[in-house]
């Protein structure tokens, strides 16, 4: 059974085993129920926690719930009508306005980036080689992140061997499994080189600088200088990036990781792209999924008052293949 659990295991996302343990544990643990339940204790229970908690919390210890039941050979307690009826009033009482990451704009992106660029150029004349490797990762980073329109884990997850760059024509990136992909059936993403923040010149001269012939692309530097053989921890972007802003004079508390994302949604949105387009190069399966990182603003365009912060003054646009 050893080799069949390895398997098993395999079937499920680490994040989604964490959150399911724990979601399991609060259960038992804090808030002291017994497994197997009823739909009755599953009532109580989302009852104790309803203005607690957000309603995607909820949801989440829901669906670890109905796994354990399934998974021990017991009946579903979450799928009952009355806790069907209950989550519906939680969200009548509760009502949760979403909350969406700021797109990151592309004026604020190239402050950034030619902040980076100055820093860099620095430590290369004193011969910093640490703080000249952490500013190249960091312009790699923020520019794949945005014109690729990467997820956190998907960039601490992209690897050297997966990876093709030809400087002036384009870099393609595989993934084995991507959050849009359930069947792990692999995706591989493509991006041009652009005339202006371009990631295929950042991606070269990051893995150059740092000596990277395979491993994980995006990999920790310690306070020493010293580059670690693994990858970025995904959870450490969003101080990484606001530290980059900062540092930039970008006010950093407005963006998260999901705003390079949103950014290039915005960004694309804005400059022409269908939705179609869109979904099918950033890899959404799904359209609802799609609309809810694109600023609706930009409908607008010029004859929003705020068109300027939509806009770029100096388009990098990616070019037709």
């Amino acid at each position: 059974m050893e080799k069949a659990d390895r398997y098993l295991s395999a079937g499920t996302r680490a994040n989604t085993r964490r959150s399911y343990r724990a979601a399991i544990e609060h259960f038992e643990v804090v808030w002291g129920g017994y497994l197997p339940t009823t739909g009755d204790g599953i009532v109580r229970y989302l009852a104790e926690y309803a203005d607690q908690h957000a309603i995607s919390t909820l949801k989440q210890r829901l669906a670890a719930l109905a796994q354990w039941h399934v998974t021990q050979g017991f009946p579903d307690p979450t799928k009952t009508p009355t806790v069907r009826q209950l989550l519906k009033g939680i969200r009548v009482v509760h009502p949760a306005r979403a909350r969406q990451a700021a797109p990151l704009l592309l004026r604020h992106l190239q402050q950034a980036v030619e902040w980076l660029e100055h820093e860099a150029d620095a430590a290369w004349q004193r011969g910093d080689h640490s703080t000249l490797m952490r500013h190249r990762r960091s312009i790699a980073l923020v520019l794949i992140g945005f014109w690729r329109g990467f997820r956190g884990d998907e960039l601490a997850r992209l690897e050297v061997g997966n990876t093709e760059a030809q400087a002036g024509e384009g870099i393609t990136f595989y993934l084995p499994y991507t959050k849009g992909d359930r069947q792990h059936e692999g995706t591989t993403f493509r991006t041009p080189a652009l005339k202006a923040l371009c990631p295929v010149n950042a991606y070269i001269n990051w893995i150059t600088v740092a000596g990277l012939t395979q491993g994980p692309v995006f990999r920790r530097i310690d306070r020493w200088g010293n580059l670690s053989d693994e990858a970025i921890n995904s959870h450490s972007l969003v101080p990484m990036l606001r530290r980059i802003f900062k540092d930039a004079g970008l006010p950093e508390d407005l963006y998260s990781s999901h705003s390079m994302r949103r950014g290039f949604a915005t960004w694309a949105s804005a400059n022409g792209w269908d939705i179609k387009s869109l979904m099918n190069y950033v890899g959404w399966k799904d359209i609802k999924s799609a609309l809810r990182y694109v600023d609706p603003t930009s409908s607008f365009g010029g004859l929003a008052l705020n068109a300027t912060s939509i806009a770029p003054l100096q388009q990098p646009a990616l070019p037709e293949r």
